[in-house]
């Protein structure tokens, strides 16, 4: 059950970087589960990672393994290693070394991720079994391949490329992204893997990297919870002609504006796939004392079971947007100052409902799939943006049945 377009864009291949999949039989055998990515010998490579402090095994590993100038990438999904304790570690270490024996290289520089259920051990042989399959199919044309076998209860592949001219020279940017449930991003999401051929200075690349994803991956909410194995990765090949992008120069700012496009659009299409979800709802705030406060105004709204259950019914209950404003922790609020749209249509200007309100326009909104809370605060000049979905009688099948 997902919102609007289901095909996956074109992933323009990355020079310097290739993908291979296969099946391990993990969790399922519908789809391959075990993704490899190799990337050139002089990639610059960088993460962001969950801030949760129960933080899954492979986001240690690959935190560490993340100093080691990494060359390739390898992920499970169906098994999420994560509360597994010491042997959760091994284990992670162990697949890291299984792939190093195989492709001649440093275990160290070797990066493990990991998405599925939590809290069982990870099968080891099976993806042992399953990497030199993975191996063989290695190409710079698997992004497709790989966008489905990340996923676990996706319902379709996530993926985005976009290109820029750079001092004359084509860039491209290719990620792919999977997540639909236990998405409440404090970091990035669930698991992003972005390349790009550019020649991007390390530092600069982590840059850019922060940048876009605060303003795309946090903020977007389906449920409220922060995976233990959130991690977002940022490969740069240096392939392409283009002049190198340096935190001084001016093909900085224009890297970093293709590159949010980029994380902008993957985290639109995890929402759009959220678990559950038949609505699509972006919470414009506006009129903020600062964007820390616009932050937490919409995901307040964002995060409300009433608020999304109304969507979900399709009811203009804006009373539950309002408490949930009220809630949400500004200081000194004047509600007098305070107005509220759904898409067009005005429901509560100056802290009170509008004297023409009329019901059966706000419930024609609410009958669309794709719906704009305007929220206007009357404190300042800071605005965000926020992206969520309803919350369905789907979204709690699914997550009943998840270890069934």
């Amino acid at each position: 059950m997902a919102i609007g377009e289901s095909s996956l864009p074109l992933l323009r291949p990355i020079p310097g970087v290739r993908l291979g999949t296969a099946s391990a039989g993990i969790r399922q055998t519908e789809r391959d589960d075990v993704t490899v990515i190799e990337l050139t010998d002089e990639a610059v490579c960088t993460a962001v990672f969950t801030r949760n402090a129960f933080c899954a095994a492979p986001v240690v590993v690959a935190q560490e393994h993340l100093k080691s100038s990494p060359r390739w990438l390898l992920i499970n999904s169906g098994n999420a290693n994560a509360g597994t304790g010491g042997k959760g570690l091994q284990d992670a270490e162990r697949t890291c070394r299984a792939l190093a024996q195989l492709v001649k290289d440093d275990f160290e520089r070797i990066l493990p991720f990991s998405t599925g259920v939590i809290g069982e051990a990870l099968p080891v042989a099976k993806i042992e079994a399953a990497l030199p399959v993975a191996l063989t199919s290695l190409s710079e044309s698997g992004w497709e391949r790989a966008a489905s076998a990340i996923m676990t209860t996706d319902t379709r592949p996530k993926g985005a490329s976009r290109t820029l001219t750079l001092g004359g020279q084509r860039v491209t940017i290719t990620g792919i992204v999977k997540g639909a449930g236990m998405i409440h991003p404090n970091m990035a999401t669930m698991l992003a893997f972005i390349a790009t051929d550019a020649r991007v200075e390390r530092e600069a690349l982590h840059a850019c990297l922060e940048q876009a994803v605060g303003q795309s991956f946090n903020c977007i909410t389906v449920d409220g919870d922060t995976s233990t194995n959130d991690a977002c990765v940022l490969m740069a090949t240096g392939r392409s002609n283009a002049p190198l992008v340096i935190r001084q120069n001016r093909y900085f700012a224009e890297f970093q504006t293709a590159l949010f496009e980029v994380c902008r659009e993957l985290a639109e299409a995890i929402i759009r796939d959220g678990e559950g979800a038949t609505k699509l709802i972006r919470i414009h705030v506006e009129g903020a004392a600062s964007e820390e406060e616009a932050h937490r105004v919409g995901k307040t709204i964002a995060h409300s079971p009433l608020v999304k259950t109304a969507f979900f019914a399709g009811d203009p209950n804006w009373g539950r947007i309002l408490a949930a404003v009220g809630r949400s922790g500004i200081d000194r609020l004047d509600v007098s100052g305070v107005s509220l749209w759904l898409n067009d249509v005005c429901i509560v200007r100056n802290g009170e409902a509008v004297p023409d309100y009329d019901e059966a326009s706000a419930q024609a909104v609410m009958a669309g799939d794709d719906i704009t809370v305007r929220m206007l605060l009357g404190r300042g000049q800071a605005r965000q943006k926020i992206l969520t979905c309803d919350l369905s009688h789907e979204y709690v099948r699914i997550n009943t049945e998840y270890r069934t």
